[in-house]
This record gives C-alpha cells, sequence and structure tokens, in this order.
C-alpha cells in the first residue's frame, strides 16, 4: 500500500536547530558553518509544509548540552518541546560525545567521526526510519548513497563543501560498516577490478562516490554547478567533476540556491539593538551604527562610511588577501571621508589585519574582532557595506543577508555570489550591490570606489535604491522558495508528489 505521505530522511553532520515540535530536546545544536543552518532551514520549512520529515545526526552530547562556545547561545533558546522525539535520530559513538566542535583539526578524528555516524544510519536508523527518500549532505555521508542504491531508495546528495577524503574497504569495514554488500556502488581512487582486490589497496574517495551512487545531486546555487562541470575551479578533483559532469548530462543534477535564516532580519532581529525595516532604515541603521563604533572604540562620525567583514579569513576561498593588499590605500584614500573597516570574523589571516592595524595605528578606523553571534548580527545592521571577494563560492549566505539588512555586499562574479548579485544600475534601478569580474586587488579596489560613488549620493537617491534591495531581498532569499525546489526534486524521484 502506498503511504500518503513519502517519508523523508535528512542524513546530514550539522544542524543549528530543530524546528518547534520535532522533539523535546531543549539544548540542540551543532554547527560549523553554512551547512547547519542551511540543514536546518530545510528540515523546518519541509516540516511546516506538513512532510513526514525525520533527521539524523551525530550524538554531539557535550555541544547539546550546552558546553558550546558563545556561537551557539541563540540558537539553543530556538528549541521547544512540541513534537515527537522519534522524528529525531542520534547516531550514538564515543568518538562524537564529548567534541567541542563538528570538525576537528585531524584528519583521522574526522574521517573517525564520519565511519561511526554512517555506520549507525546504515545499521540502526534507516532500518528504524524505513524512509521513502534518503537526502545526505557533504563528505561525512558519502557512503550512503550507495547503500540507498543498493536497498532501492532514491537518494539525493546535496554538496555544500567540495572537500572530501579517502579510506580503503578495510578500515571503513573496521569501524563496522558492511561496505562489501555494496561496494561497486562506491567510487575508487583507481577502476576496481574486483572486491578483494581493491579492498586494501584502494581508496574510496567519499564525496565522489556520494555524487557517483546517489539518484540525484545537487550543488547549493546553478552557477557553482555550472562552473565544475565546465572545469573552472583547477582545485576541484577530476573525478568529482567527471561525476557531476555525468550526472548533469543524464538529466539527475541540479543547483538549488540556499537562503539565510528566516531570524537573519533586522526587524525582528533580536540581537540588534535598533530594529528597523525597509520604510525606516535611514536613521536607524545610523542608530545601530553609532553603537557600534562606542563598542568597537571606532570614531564616532555619524557621516563615517562602514564596511564589514562577515566571513572567516580564509585566503584559499574568501578573497581576504585581497583586502591585506589595499586595506591601509584605501583607508588613506578615503581619509578625509572617515571610512572604517569592521571585521567579525577569524581564520588564519586575522593576524595579517592586525599587524596592518597596529603598524599603522589605525584603532579608530579599524576594527578586528573574533567572531560572535551577536557582534556580527549588530554589524550587518549597522555598516553600509559588506566585503565578499571570494576567489569561488558555493553559495555564501552573507551577501543575501547583507541586502535585508541594507548593507549593499561588494563581491566577486562568481558561483553562488554570481546568482544573488547584480551590479547596482542607478539609472534602471536595477542591481543590489557592487561587482568585480576580475579577481585581483585593483579589482576589488574598483568595487570599493564604485561604493563610495554610491556613499555619496543625495540621501533621498541612496534610501530610496536601499529600501529597493532590502525589499526585494527578503522577496528573493527565503527558505519557501528553496523548500519548494526540494520537494520538486523529491517529487521528481519518487514519481509522487511529496505533500498529499
Amino acid at each position: 500500500m502506498t503511504k500518503s505521505k513519502p517519508r523523508v530522511l535528512i542524513v546530514t553532520p550539522e544542524v543549528t536547530y530543530l524546528p518547534e515540535g520535532m522533539g523535546n530536546m531543549s539544548n540542540f545544536c551543532a554547527k560549523a558553518g553554512g551547512l547547519a543552518d542551511v540543514s536546518a532551514a530545510l528540515i523546518s520549512s519541509l516540516f511546516d509544509l506538513g512532510g513526514d520529515v525525520h533527521v539524523a545526526l551525530p550524538d554531539y552530547r557535550s555541544l547539546f548540552e550546552g558546553y558550546l562556545p558563545s556561537l551557539f547561545n541563540k540558537e539553543l533558546k530556538r528549541i521547544k518541546d512540541r513534537i515527537e522525539e522519534e522524528r529525531i535520530h542520534l547516531a550514538e559513538d564515543r568518538v562524537f560525545y564529548y567534541l567541542t566542535h563538528v570538525y576537528s583539526g585531524y584528519y583521522e578524528t574526522n574521517l573517525k567521526v564520519s565511519l561511526a555516524f554512517q555506520r549507525e544510519v546504515m545499521n540502526n536508523i534507516i532500518p528504524r526510519v524505513n524512509p521513502d527518500i534518503i537526502h545526505c549532505n557533504d563528505w561525512m555521508t558519502g557512503l550512503v548513497p550507495a547503500m540507498a542504491r543498493q536497498l532501492g531508495i532514491p537518494c539525493l546528495f546535496t554538496i555544500h563543501n567540495i572537500h572530501t577524503v579517502t579510506a580503503t574497504l578495510d578500515k571503513i569495514e573496521d569501524r563496522g560498516i558492511d561496505a562489501a554488500a555494496f561496494w561497486h556502488h562506491l567510487y575508487y581512487k583507481k577502476a576496481p577490478e574486483c572486491y578483494e582486490e581493491s579492498r586494501e589497496n584502494n581508496p574510496v574517495d567519499f564525496l565522489t562516490s556520494g555524487v557517483f551512487a546517489a539518484h540525484y545531486v545537487n550543488t547549493v546555487s546553478p552557477t557553482f554547478l555550472n562552473e565544475i562541470i565546465h572545469n573552472h575551479h583547477p582545485f576541484v578533483e577530476p573525478c568529482i567533476q567527471q561525476e557531476l559532469s555525468n550526472k548533469w548530462h543524464a538529466g539527475c543534477a541540479d543547483g538549488v540556491l540556499n537562503a539565510p535564516d528566516p531570524e537573519f532580519n533586522p526587524a525582528i532581529d533580536e540581537m540588534v539593538v535598533h530594529n528597523y525595516g525597509p520604510k525606516n532604515h535611514r536613521y536607524k541603521k545610523l542608530e545601530n551604527k553609532r553603537h557600534l563604533q562606542d563598542i568597537l572604540g571606532l570614531e564616532m562620525d555619524d557621516s563615517a562610511p562602514m564596511f564589514f567583514w562577515p566571513s572567516r579569513l580564509d585566503p584559499v576561498q574568501k578573497g581576504c588577501q585581497l583586502l591585506a593588499d589595499i586595506l591601509f590605500d584605501i583607508v588613506s584614500r578615503y581619509w578625509d571621508d572617515k571610512l572604517q573597516v569592521v571585521f567579525v570574523a577569524n581564520g588564519p589571516f586575522q593576524k595579517c589585519f592586525l599587524e596592518i592595524l597596529e603598524f599603522h595605528g589605525l584603532h579608530h578606523r579599524i576594527s578586528v574582532n573574533d567572531f560572535t553571534e551577536v557582534l556580527s548580527h549588530q554589524a550587518f545592521a549597522a555598516a553600509d557595506f559588506l566585503f565578499m571577494p571570494s576567489t569561488f563560492e558555493p553559495c555564501g549566505l552573507p551577501q543575501m543577508s547583507g541586502c535585508i539588512y541594507g548593507t549593499l555586499p561588494i563581491v566577486f562574479d562568481t558561483g553562488g555570489l554570481h546568482d544573488t548579485i547584480r551590479h547596482i544600475d542607478l539609472e534602471n534601478s536595477t542591481g543590489n550591490g557592487f561587482v568585480f569580474n576580475v579577481h585581483d586587488a585593483q579589482g576589488l579596489s574598483w568595487a570599493v570606489d564604485r561604493a563610495m560613488d554610491f556613499y555619496c549620493l543625495h540621501p533621498d537617491v541612496k534610501e530610496k535604491h536601499i529600501t529597493r534591495v532590502m525589499t526585494q531581498g527578503v522577496l528573493d532569499f527565503n527558505h519557501t522558495a528553496c523548500a519548494t525546489k526540494y520537494i520538486e526534486l523529491y517529487e521528481k524521484m519518487l514519481h509522487r508528489p511529496f505533500i498529499v
């Protein structure tokens, strides 16, 4: 007998929160990055739409019980006791009971966590849930699609980040996973001759296995998928590029754009000192700017243009080295305009910006801060512009949040940034940010100049365009559209309605 509602099992190593009603756990958060927010939002949206949604994730006991960095404090408050706990399936293993972060800095530890998690999903959670469809996320779930294919369960595999790991079959099996049952659905470093030949000497690639075995694959922006297929990024392993290309040409790959959390909205954001919306942003953002200048020790000046860096300071992806090359120059160039730059981010390049700040004595113009959720939200509300000059970007969320907060993004034209930000055209009243097309310091400097041109416009003209950007941002960047797209993929894979 056909079930009235297809049962979906979402398998994810991260989640920021669960919707009210998905369990009686009051302290529930495991976050390392955007995957957590997206997983939480998708689960919530599908649940709100009436879907029979289940979620599997590791039992990070130390995280769930409240031994958390300040990053998680807000999310912990969002959990209520409303629905049956059997929708939440926690994988049990000591390897992740006492972790204080979702990912450690050690390859072997992350591999052990992944294998323990997938073992419990395969051996216990899937048989218990008996799902109609499985939705896996990133390399830590990359072996599950092979088992799903062996069992005949449709499986969607979502790539949020292009990172992967490898392990041989004997190591996988030593962790309690019966890989021999589905070994032929996995992807190996070299073409396997047989199971025995491959078991100890032919590593399995986790992310590529997920792509290879899944019935359908998606990235988290359409352009990033297109860039991988057409080999625009040399860091993408050829095997991943080839398998994604194969899926695309078979009609089994798509790009589904993420969206920021619904609470990233200045009208309801509890972390913002002065809430505001499109109709009163002109004066309320100014009040938030004064507050941020005060608490960070910046020069108190209403007319000072404020630029915000919201992403981790990672030179491999985020392009922070471009800003390091021009930071002193742009502060000097716009010295009389009192230009200010606020960093709320951790990462290997933070030290570089601190050294620039100290060497030139720019404490009243530049503020470099460790990431906290509260300070980040306050900077979104206070700043006029935000930097996001990523070398590549699978999706990106800060540029979308920036639009909603009236903080116009400065972005490089790549991946999800291409899909979400258009260069402002004042004459035609289009666009929502400042886009540069050559990824170098000069390109970023050009975009800063265009932002400053905008800042120097008559206040009434600026107000009109920022109001338009904020209003459109709320309409365009929301989880209803994201969840609807995933439901369309589920229905395509199942050949029947997701909601009945």
